[in-house]
């Protein structure tokens, strides 16, 4: 994804804009477009309102093209029509997503995995207080969802489409799956329920007998011979941890080392990370003298960048802050110090926000991007 998402939601009936006005206020950054006739449903919300009039096709159409999730407060007949002339592929079409008029169920029925709708939709659910009714089968059955396993942990898939496909189905019909975890992040099952009983974990490749099963999934850094991936046709994946990380940090003035150290370790183990995949710091150039950064800076004999606040609060960030903004002057330091040394969108960050206060009374506060990336 790179960039922040950008959000349409649409809603054309009095109940639907209703529930528009309540979604609004939680999502201001979303751009809403309701039916003229109930345009006066939203004169208090904070967000960029704009007029529809029938027919909706073409409206929709434009949205289609134009937006990362495209939230339609009405029924699922009418999207499917309606979003039907412009479908093109997984790959290319948006997260779309259906809220009913009475606000009680939240249903993606396009792109739920790779255009990021099932998560958006358990999003929405919790804002308005309604159900996630997922259809796509690792959801619904509690799998794995082979093409997008790990992501928020900043890996990537390395295996063709023909092999994600068929190895989903592998999943999801029960057959008995090598699960291979070699490096990165043991945190990639946060499901409340159990591992599935047919997914079987090793340590390494070795230990496995390919005879026993069907598909294999592999998290490995190592290169993987052309020869095993033929003989592995069609039920090989291979995720890539990230390699190399950067570091945004912020700290109130006089943290003790000790404490930014600990805030560092939980962050790194939030991820599965080491200190030796760290190639950089980073902060804002108001801490260009703060005694624990430098400290911490020549301990590990990492570079240490600077940014001013101007170029941090260019920055968009999923969690910026009122309060950093007052003091700081940008609501972010890490986070934004992270994606500039890192040179990436919001959502190459592996760990978004971590804090931690020391029994020095003072707050460290950990961010973690990827620079491995695309």
């Amino acid at each position: 994804m790179g960039a922040a998402q950008k959000i349409a939601l649409v809603a054309i009936t009095r109940h639907g804009a209703r529930n528009l006005a309540r979604l609004g206020a939680d999502l201001p950054a979303a751009d809403l477009f309701v039916s003229a006739r109930f345009s006066a449903e939203l004169e208090s919300v904070p967000n960029s309102v704009t007029a529809l009039t029938p027919p909706f096709r073409g409206a929709i159409g434009e949205l289609f093209n134009n937006y990362d999730q495209l939230v339609l407060l009405f029924s699922i007949g009418a999207a499917v029509r309606l979003i039907a002339p412009y479908l093109k592929s997984k790959e290319e079409d948006p997260g779309v997503l259906v809220i009913d008029d009475a606000g009680r169920f939240v249903i993606p029925i396009l792109s739920g995995h790779q255009g990021g709708a099932n998560a958006f939709a358990e999003q929405l659910a919790k804002l308005i207080d309604a159900q996630a009714v997922m259809t796509t089968a690792s959801e619904s059955l509690g799998t794995l969802p082979v093409d997008i396993l790990g992501r928020e942990l900043g890996w990537k898939t390395d295996a063709p489409k023909e092999n994600l496909v068929s190895v989903a189905a592998d999943v999801v019909n029960g057959e008995p799956i090598a699960f291979i975890q070699e490096c990165g992040s043991t945190q990639w099952w946060n499901k409340p329920a159990p591992l599935p009983a047919n997914i079987h974990c090793f340590s390494r490749f070795e230990e496995v007998d390919l005879d026993q099963f069907k598909s294999l999934l592999w998290v490995t850094r190592q290169e993987v011979p052309q020869s095993l991936r033929d003989q592995l046709s069609g039920h090989l994946v291979i995720y890539r941890p990230p390699g190399k990380i950067v570091l945004g940090i912020g700290c109130d003035r006089d943290t003790a080392l000790e404490t930014i150290e600990t805030a560092l370790t939980q962050a790194l183990n939030l991820a599965g990370l080491d200190l030796q995949q760290v190639s950089a710091i980073a902060t804002i150039d108001k801490k260009s003298d703060e005694p624990g950064l430098l400290a911490l800076a020549e301990k590990q004999n990492w570079p240490l960048h600077f940014y001013s606040a101007k170029q941090l609060s260019q920055v968009e960030v999923p969690n910026p802050s009122e309060t950093v903004l007052k003091y700081m002057g940008t609501p972010s330091v890490g986070e934004a110090a992270a994606l500039l040394l890192a040179d990436a969108g919001k959502y190459q960050l592996i760990v978004e926000k971590h804090k931690y206060r020391g029994p020095d009374n003072r707050n460290a506060t950990i961010s973690i991007a990827t620079i491995d990336s695309d």
